[in-house]
């Protein structure tokens, strides 16, 4: 064999090779725990039936199960993590694998597959003029549905990894704030500090009148400091309102946004994320007169910005969250007056006539954004809910059946919350009636054995009417 057919041969053989070794395994960018209900519920219910084994003097196997329960449930809490490469959001742990194993797939979706990102918020406590606030990020798509709750750093690089990889137009506005201001408490204070916003008790005992003086004096001296040195310093105060409301820190937000306004007080921008901490103010101290308000800046946010699509968007689904229909579908219009391809304008002038109970305009407009829908994830949800709501208003059979599981599952709603309180106290009256009269415990283990049961049925009843009855979509 010649030299050169040598050559050849070896370069066959080292583009074969290169060929056949494997992509380099994608470098995992974040990870965080699921949600944890569903085990937990699975835990109570099974030491539940471990103590009615205890009860009825069946020790062995109210150990074995109350050992095997404590010992198995903790370890699939702990293992169950959703990881997330830059690329795809992956669930694993033990869990996942036998769901690998009975289903023979994986349970993941791509960023590219994602069609809706919404984030849900409880307050679990009010201190002062401070809340503290537990989010739920919720992110569906191919049909699954995926869900994560906040606690530490983790779920901040989470966000951070996976929601900036998201357009807007599948982001809710609280996931844009969560995306943009989610930050460290303790950084978000120290910088609060720097830019000389006091704690939330100093601004509680600080009168109205001491701060409209403070204000009268920038005034005054405020022709003496340069344009340049206000946008930087209105930037700053705006990034750290923003970031101290999402941390709820809502005093100290508030007097963060008073001072960007005194600077520019015709941003539309901000009189709308200002309207968006009086809405967390009025749902915290249960005011009303504090929502109205928040519609006002709101109103006048929408005036401001009358040529900005996208914030025209982000008020009218405002409004709608904030209870005004009519306005929020005054802003979607204006905001497909000034672009016809405004998606988002679409799905929330959908959800308004659907409030209005108008079939087919809501059709109408999930139509109108499924045409314009910028990637084929959004086309394909937006096809769906037309495709749903066309099949109610044509088929009066499947319109009744649908009213039917929608009733039964709001019923199946009530129960179990019913069912859940009924538990708890019957399972108190029976162990507290152990120690007064087996007749008060054996009464006290019959209930809460019946609300145990009646809240089981219950989940389960839900679980099977959560899934709506469909029409199929076509691909795009």
């Amino acid at each position: 064999m010649s030299d050169s057919s040598q050559n050849q041969l070896r370069e066959a053989l080292a583009e074969t090779a290169r060929a056949h070794v494997a992509p380099p395994k994608p470098k995992k960018l974040a990870a965080v725990r699921v949600t944890r209900g569903g085990y937990f519920a699975a835990a109570a219910l099974l030491t539940f039936v471990a103590l009615v084994c205890v009860r009825t003097h069946r020790d062995l196997a109210a150990l074995v199960l109350v050992a095997g329960t404590w010992t198995v449930i903790p370890l699939l809490v702990f293992t169950d993590r959703l990881s997330f490469d830059g690329a795809r959001l992956l669930r694993t742990g033990f869990s996942s694998l036998i769901a690998r194993r009975l289903l023979g797939r994986t349970r993941g979706l791509s960023v590219d597959e994602i069609e809706r990102v919404e984030v849900t918020t409880l307050r679990t406590l009010r201190r002062g003029g401070n809340v503290r606030y537990r989010y739920r990020v919720e992110l569906s798509g191919k049909g699954l549905f995926i869900a994560f709750a906040s606690g530490g750093e983790q779920f901040r690089q989470m966000v951070h990894s996976l929601l900036r990889r998201i357009p807007d137009h599948k982001l809710d506005a609280r996931a844009c704030e969560l995306r943009d201001h989610l930050a460290n408490v303790k950084l978000v204070r120290a910088e609060a500090a720097r830019l000389g916003i006091a704690p939330a008790s100093v601004l509680e005992e600080t009168s109205e009148a001491t701060r409209k003086k403070v204000d009268k004096h920038r005034e005054a001296h405020s022709e003496e400091e340069t344009l340049p040195a206000d946008a930087e310093r209105c930037r700053l105060l705006r990034q750290v309102a923003n970031d101290l409301r999402v941390a709820g820190c809502l005093r100290q937000s508030a007097e963060a946004f008073r001072r960007a306004l005194l600077i520019f007080p015709g941003d539309a921008w901000l009189i709308y994320e200002f309207a968006r901490l009086l809405k967390s103010q009025a749902s915290a101290r249960s005011d009303a007169r504090m929502l109205a308000r928040a519609c006002a800046a709101l109103r006048l946010a929408a005036m401001r910005g009358v040529t900005d699509s996208g914030l025209l968007q982000r008020i009218g689904e405002s409004f709608l969250e904030y209870g005004e229909p009519k306005r929020a579908a005054k802003a979607f219009r204006q905001a497909l007056e000034i672009d016809e391809h405004a998606y988002r304008a679409q799905l929330g002038l959908a959800e308004v006539a659907l409030s209005e109970g108008k079939l087919a305009h809501v059709i109408h407009h999930y139509n109108e954004a499924a045409r314009v829908a910028p990637d084929k994830a959004a086309g394909r949800l937006a096809r769906r809910e037309a495709d749903y709501y066309a099949r109610l208003n044509d088929d009066e059979d499947y319109l009744a059946a649908e009213l039917r599981r929608m009733n039964w599952l709001e019923g199946a709603g009530r129960v179990q919350r019913l069912t859940a309180r009924l538990s708890f106290a019957a399972l108190l009256i029976a162990l507290i009636g152990s120690s007064v009269d087996q007749a008060v415990a054996g009464l006290g283990w019959a209930f809460a054995s019946s609300a145990i049961i009646g809240w089981s049925g219950s989940l389960v009843i839900r679980k099977l009417l959560a899934a709506r009855g469909r029409a199929e979509a076509s691909e795009a």
